[in-house]
């Protein structure tokens, strides 16, 4: 995103009865960096947190934060969440990065991030998201980020990080944060966020925490004395401003800083004189400050104007002129001429971004939501679409649009279902998958023509397969309802429908459906890979009525088998792991386990999955060989984290090396690696099958 400079008038203001809050600020910079009042000392870094309503000074008070920490020659990383683009995955953490990496080549890039390139540059923003059947996973990719912060906290160290309005932040950024905040003392990093408590989210626990943090509590900014809002009308207004006048602008605007600078701002513009006798104009003036008032003032400035600040509001912040005037459909000269006017009025200001172009921002978010919820409903979905062009049409891509078709109302349009499907598959790539299933349940919603419709359903429940196993049977049985679908998108709905039965329980269903597809089928590879698949549930199943049967199935098959695909290398592995449990001789479970190795098995091949590689270490284990099963997790965890697969597959495989280490008697390497198992597996929720 871009780095932008705050808008004049407000930000020039005295900061005024926020002295403890200035003072806690000061401190804490200047422990960042090493010095005291009484002389150099050990740097420490930490959290100050700050809350309270719209138009308190949070957003001053971090201005100041910014101010003292650059004066003290600090890299301050800084992002402000936004009430439009809360749905954004990594709206935030791009703010706080990208700056850093905008001047740098894509050599440059990657060779600071090195092996995290693939893991976190898609989710910053820094490449196009890679096309390929993985992605990471969001605890991979938090992971990544912790690695990116810490690399630029050594590196440009002492750092402050600002987040302002948190209570807008997108859910992944906040996720990182919340968590990365318990480092910030031991990086020697200062972290300061502000938000309104009461719009914190219903579902962002880790953010109420985060602001009450080690029993803390935040900094809550209160609304200013008459004597503070006297001085405020008295620079603006004049010396001559007598009290009972200062006392109305107390009264008027509650002493919110905010409302009483703006009513000062127009009082000045009006030349209102700040005498008793005035106090009605002053009134006349304060309505047109907030809410309905200040749409009536909009209103004043003409239509092309305000249909220039609708489209403002509709694209949220830091985004250029050129497209804000696309959307209000007004040529170059009607739209420099409407932003004069809204500057003028105080409603938005123009700044420069990191990217040197002209973006238009609203003078306070206040004025941003109440010209947003002004705009006729009808007026406003339409806004949204031509946005959503807008920025297709001037390269940001489909996961900028995304936010905008989801405001959008089901038309059947086939460029809405394609783009939502591409921006949930940058999402995937990103490491956002709940943005990816907000864009595919939107694009159901459409609908995507017949043609497509099974497609959607199969990439909407293959997203929701590790979080709604429940609802992802449904889907995929939706998807392979579908009539007409491709022989090839068939039989991967099957697999994913299969794999989601199997981690719900269902074993018999997955096996029987597997069962009753490979027999529809003409291809002798597709049935040989249903077979495996087969073979696969079968093996784990408590309930199956004649396992022996199964087994002699099994091994008759095995042997006609060499290995030359990874169909058939799965059955030779499942085929070793039968004989184990079975009892039969070492050399024949080993013989098929080699056999299975020979050509190399994937871990992270999402459609055959992990769960034929594990049985086959695990059976090399049982068989007297723990060091060869060893070799093979300790594989599992190279790819695992190459691919950014840091949660439960992660965990899972960590959980089996220990006990690969209790079998060989060294309880206490066991322990350590059960216990690392469970840490990443807390990390990442509840019921993940390491805990």
């Amino acid at each position: 995103m871009s780095d932008i400079t705050e808008p004049q008038g407000w930000a020039n203001q005295p900061l005024l009865e926020r002295e403890s809050e200035v003072l806690a600020i000061h401190r804490a910079v200047d422990e960042l960096c090493g010095t005291s009042r009484t002389g150099p000392t050990t740097r420490r870094g930490g959290v100050l947190t700050f809350a309270g309503a719209g138009g308190i000074g949070k957003t001053k008070l971090l201005g100041e934060a910014r101010r003292h920490a650059i004066e003290r020659s600090c890299t301050v990383l800084f992002a402000r969440g936004g009430e439009q683009e809360k749905q954004t995955p990594f709206h935030v953490m791009r703010q706080l990065i990208q700056p850093t990496f905008a001047a740098m080549s894509e050599d440059g890039r990657r060779d600071v991030l090195g092996n995290w390139y693939g893991i976190v540059a898609p989710a910053l923003g820094l490449t196009a998201a890679p096309k390929g059947p993985t992605a990471p996973d969001p605890q991979g990719v938090r992971d990544g980020l912790d690695w990116v912060v810490t690399h630029l906290t050594v590196r440009s160290a002492p750092v402050v990080l600002i987040v302002d309005d948190a209570h807008w932040a997108d859910a992944e950024s906040l996720a990182w944060l919340t968590a990365f905040a318990a480092r910030a003392e031991e990086l020697s990093m200062l972290i300061l966020v502000a938000c309104r408590p009461d719009e914190i989210p219903a579902d962002a626990g880790s953010l109420r925490a985060l602001m009450g943090r080690q029993g803390t509590r935040p900094h809550e900014l209160a609304t200013l004395t008459t004597s503070a809002v006297a001085r405020i009308v008295r620079d603006a207004l004049g010396e001559s401003a007598d009290d009972v006048f200062c006392r109305e602008c107390w009264a008027i605007t509650g002493g919110n800083p905010f409302e009483v600078v703006e009513l000062a701002m127009r009082g000045r513009a009006r030349g209102l004189k700040p005498h008793q006798e005035n106090i009605p104009q002053l009134r006349d003036l304060a309505s047109a400050v907030k809410g309905s008032g200040l749409i009536d003032r909009l209103d004043q400035l003409g239509p092309s104007t305000v249909r220039l600040a609708w489209a403002a509001a509709v694209l949220g912040t830091a985004v250029p002129t050129s497209i804000v005037a696309s959307v209000a459909a007004l040529g170059e000269a009607q739209a420099a001429e409407s932003i004069d006017r809204l500057r003028n009025a105080r409603i938005l200001t123009v700044l420069t971004s990191l990217h040197r172009k002209e973006v238009v921002e609203f003078f306070h978010p206040l004025i941003a939501t109440a010209v947003y919820r002004s705009i006729p409903p009808g007026v406003r979905v339409g806004m949204h679409g031509m946005a959503a062009q807008a920025m297709v049409d001037d390269g940001f891509g489909a996961a900028a649009a995304a936010r905008h078709l989801l405001e959008m109302h089901p038309e059947g349009d086939p460029w809405v279902v394609q783009q939502l499907r591409q921006a949930a598959r940058e999402s995937f790539s990103a490491g956002a998958p709940d943005a990816a299933r907000r864009y595919l349940a939107r694009a159901l919603r459409e609908p995507p023509g017949m043609e497509d419709r099974a497609e959607v359903l199969f990439e909407l429940g293959s997203a929701n397969l590790l979080h709604e196993p429940a609802t992802t049977i449904n889907q995929l049985r939706a998807a392979l309802e579908e009539p007409k679908t491709e022989q090839a998108l068939r039989e991967a709905i099957t697999y994913r429908l299969a794999q989601a039965l199997a981690h719900t329980g269902q074993m018999a269903e997955a096996a029987g459906l597997l069962s009753d597809e490979a027999r529809l089928s003409s291809s002798s590879r597709t049935r040989l890979r249903m077979q495996a698949e087969q073979f696969k549930w079968n093996s784990v199943r408590m309930d199956e009525d004649n396992s022996p049967a199964r087994s002699r199935l099994l091994a008759q098959f095995a042997k006609r088998l060499s290995g030359r695909g990874l169909p058939e290398r799965h059955i030779l592995g499942l085929r070793a792991w039968d004989a184990a449990m079975r009892g039969e001789s070492v050399t024949t479970a080993l013989d098929y386990a080699e056999q299975a190795l020979t050509g190399g098995m994937s871990w992270t091949d999402q459609d055959f999955g992990f769960e034929v590689p594990a049985v086959v270490a695990v059976t090399l284990m049982y068989c007297d060989q723990p060091g060869r099963a060893e070799e093979l997790f300790n594989t599992a965890i190279i790819e695992f984290e190459d691919k950014g697969w840091r949660g439960a597959h992660l965990s899972f495989v960590y959980t089996l090396l220990g006990y690969v280490r209790y079998r060989r008697g060294r309880l206490a390497e066991a322990e350590d690696f059960v216990r690392n198992g469970l840490q990443i597996a807390d990390r990442v929720g509840h019921g993940i099958p390491a805990q």
